[in-house]
């Protein structure tokens, strides 16, 4: 068996969990720059507010209801994540994350369990533990459970836990189920079911597997055996290596002084290297690209990049942010404002298969990987940002953050505070 554990609303659950005042009001999380909705809790989806919304459309909305507005505030929801995982360690051994707010459990070999009351508890425990409201779906596939999360928050009689395993009750599920919303069935693999008049979930499960195979290929396939209760897609308890990473900003205003941009690309780099290091690899090549407001069609427009290959790869923050530093002066052109920038690291391989040339100071690179260990640990403890290299200004990128709320559990000045009277 697997089980699926999936946080309902889970942006605007982490604000609820530090405002009891908002419990039962709608809520809505903007993205970068507060430009769009990118969550929403239930009561205000039901005031027709969509995902992807555009804040200055529905402000009237949000005005006329009282909506909450927060700005998006990742370090905080990263957090409550991290929370919400140890308490899923408790109940399986073995966790995939999959996203943010979802990972799958490895329930088998777990015999004489009372599944239906497992995934109970392990919703009860979340909330309890963490206050963050999880629906937890347990079935003999990893798609299947995922349906079964789904269906906790269509039917709160369920308590949070639901365990579908019985083939009949699979089939009636199955049978009201929108091919759509299927775990692994895209957009354009939706419309070629559609082309074939297949509308649900179980119209797909009686396709012929020739047909299947030849309509939407192997991940299709697999899909169509999960879906009919042979489970076929990999558990996998470790994450796996990013190939590209990516850190880019759209700016709140834009920038024309040519130190404000560099530091701001400063600061994508430095951000970069962090996850780069993260995950004990090293990259060969960094992209930097600036781009100004295409919005503003009486405005200069320059939308340019640059590419640095490094002869040996790298994970050294103060290699990568002088590259990127360099490669943003070179970019800069005066009399244009810059509304975007980012720096994209490619080519990556694990530190471990770093080969250096002939001609390499080794000794060079030790003391610098040295430092920027010590940079890694330093701001692990004490917050991102608590140590810098001078280029990146305050450190800070900048974006429209008006309505983020504080850093609860990640700042030690956040932290919130009793008065006992």
């Amino acid at each position: 068996m697997f089980a699926l554990a999936d946080c309902n609303n889970f942006y605007a659950s982490c604000e609820r969990v530090f405002r009891p005042d908002l419990q039962g009001k709608p809520i809505i999380v903007l993205s970068n720059n507060d430009g769009c909705a990118v969550a929403r809790s239930n009561e205000a989806k039901a005031l027709g507010i969509k995902m992807g919304d555009p804040y200055f459309k529905i402000r009237e909305i949000v005005e006329r209801h009282n909506v909450a507005v927060f700005s998006g505030n990742m370090s905080l929801y990263g957090d409550m994540s991290q929370r919400v995982r140890w308490v899923l360690e408790d109940f399986s051994p073995l966790v995939e994350v999959y996203s943010i707010d979802e990972a799958f459990l490895d329930l088998r070999g777990m015999d004489n369990i009372d599944f239906d009351a497992y995934a109970k508890r392990i919703s009860s425990e979340c909330w309890r533990l963490t206050s963050i409201p999880v629906s937890v779906g347990i079935a003999p596939t990893k798609t299947l459970a995922k349906i079964a999360s789904k269906l906790c928050k269509q039917y709160p009689k369920l308590r949070g836990g639901c365990y579908m395993h019985r083939p009949q009750d699979i089939e009636k599920v199955l049978r009201k189920f929108p091919i759509a919303d299927v775990w692994g069935i895209g957009r354009k693999s939706a419309q070629k079911l559609y082309d074939y008049n297949i509308l649900t979930a179980y119209e797909f499960t009686q396709m012929r597997e020739s047909v299947v195979r030849g309509l939407l290929g192997i991940t299709g396939l697999r899909t169509w055996q999960e879906l009919r209760g042979v489970a076929c897609i990999e558990f996998e308890d470790t994450l796996e290596s990013k190939q590209t990473i990516c850190v880019s900003r759209s700016f709140a205003k834009e920038i024309t002084d040519p130190k404000e941009l560099t530091e701001q690309v400063a600061n994508f780099a430095a951000s970069a290297t962090e996850k780069l290091r993260a995950q004990h690899s090293a990259c060969s090549q960094m992209l930097v690209f600036t781009a100004t407001n295409r919005f503003k069609d009486n405005d200069l427009q320059a939308h340019n990049s640059t590419l640095t290959t490094f002869v040996d790869a790298t994970n050294d923050h103060r290699t990568i942010v002088a590259s990127a530093v360099n490669a943003t002066r070179d970019l800069y052109r005066r009399g244009f404002g810059y509304k975007k920038a980012g720096v994209v690291l490619s080519k990556l391989l694990p530190e471990s298969a770093i080969v250096h040339s002939l001609f390499t100071d080794t000794d060079s690179i030790a003391r610098e990987n040295r430092l920027s260990s010590a940079m890694d640990s330093i701001n692990s403890c004490f917050g991102r940002g608590t140590i810098k290299m001078g280029v990146q200004g305050s450190g800070r990128i900048k974006s429209s953050s008006e309505n983020q709320s504080p850093h609860y559990t990640t700042l030690w000045s956040d932290i919130p505070k009793a008065t006992v009277k």
